[in-house]
This record gives structure tokens, C-alpha cells and sequence, in this order.
């Protein structure tokens, strides 16, 4: 077991699948940075074409603050001492920036499903980073992503068994449902006109 590992992603919707990916990355440190790409899609503005969720409000519609409270209640209540983690800003969109908020000695562990995911991999190596991939699942293994928990929102699909209890308790309370359902609406008739 290393001392610091790093793991990353946009999590906006912090699902179940995210969830074991931090799992497994926090099973191989003594303490897990979790990292939150996009922190601001303005400041932090996807870079790539590749990047095709990091542009719009539309499928970034939670708050860095949001999420940091969201994975935080469900670490927490998935049994991970609040001391054995910390989350903080992750700039992909800018690889040069990410060692001002991450730790270079720590490990980065990456699980790897898309052509997206590859390129954040040899970004990661382009500022001297090797990352440890976790694994390699093509899209369809990856099963569920935050687009498909975000149509289930705005559908009235059963989105709450693919996410932790304390999420879907925190989406609901926050009324971060009805904004999912409000921003898909707004930019729903964007693209009609």
C-alpha cells in the first residue's frame, strides 16, 4: 500500500460505478486524493474534442462544492475515514496546472473506458505522471455514467438504485433534480430554435 494515491473524474452524478473506482483506488493508499474535473467549466473549459461533457451546464450541472459534499457524505457513509481522503480541483482540461492542486508523489489511478479517458492518460504522462490504470472496460462495461443517471433524472427513470443512498438523498434535498430537469429543458429548446 502506497502512501498518497489520486483518483478523478467530473462525477456529476456521483453513481455506483464511480463509487467502486474510488474504492479500488482508496484499497491500494493510506490516503486518497479525489480529484474534481471541470471545478469550473469556464475557467476550466474542456480543452479537447474529446472532452464532450465538460462544455455545457447542461451535463455539468452540480457545483464543485456540490460534489465535493456529495462524494464527502458518501465516502463517509460507504465506511472511509474522513482523515484517509481529501477532495480537491483537478484541471485536465489544463495538465500543466493539475501538480498545483495534486500531489506529484502520489500514485494516479485511472480506470480507462473511453477514447477521452485515453487522452487524460497521456496527459497525465506528458507532465511526468504514469498513471496506474485500474482497468479497461469499453463503454457498454462501463454500464452506467452521470449522462445516463442524468436522463434517468429528467425521464422519472429509477435512477436512485444506481447512485449511493446519501447521493440521492443529497440530490433530492438540495433540489438538484429539478434543476437537471430544468437545464435539459433550457437546452432542449436552445436546440430546437
Amino acid at each position: 500500500m502506497v502512501e498518497k494515491g489520486v483518483a478523478f473524474g467530473r462525477f456529476q452524478v456521483f453513481h455506483l460505478k464511480h463509487m467502486e473506482y474510488i474504492l479500488a483506488a482508496k484499497m491500494r493508499c493510506k490516503k486518497l486524493y479525489i480529484g474534481i474535473t471541470h471545478s469550473d467549466i469556464v475557467s476550466f473549459a474542456a480543452t479537447s474534442a474529446l472532452d464532450v461533457h465538460g462544455v455545457t451546464k447542461r451535463d455539468n450541472p452540480m457545483t464543485y462544492l456540490e460534489r465535493c459534499e456529495m462524494i464527502e457524505g458518501a465516502l463517509l457513509d460507504f465506511g472511509v475515514r474522513r482523515e484517509e481522503f481529501e477532495i480537491i480541483p483537478f484541471p485536465i482540461s489544463q495538465p500543466d496546472l493539475i501538480l498545483q492542486y495534486a500531489p506529484k508523489d502520489a500514485i494516479y489511478f485511472m480506470s480507462i473506458c473511453s477514447a477521452w479517458d485515453e487522452e487524460q492518460y497521456h496527459a497525465l504522462q506528458g507532465i511526468g505522471i504514469n498513471p496506474e490504470v485500474l482497468w479497461r472496460r469499453n463503454e457498454q462495461e462501463a454500464a452506467i455514467t452521470g449522462t445516463k443517471i442524468r436522463e434517468m433524472i429528467v425521464s422519472g427513470g429509477d435512477w436512485k438504485n444506481q447512485v449511493p443512498k446519501s447521493v440521492s438523498e443529497y440530490i433530492v434535498s438540495n433540489a438538484i433534480d429539478e434543476r437537471i430537469k430544468k437545464l435539459n429543458y433550457l437546452f432542449g429548446q436552445e436546440n430546437d430554435n
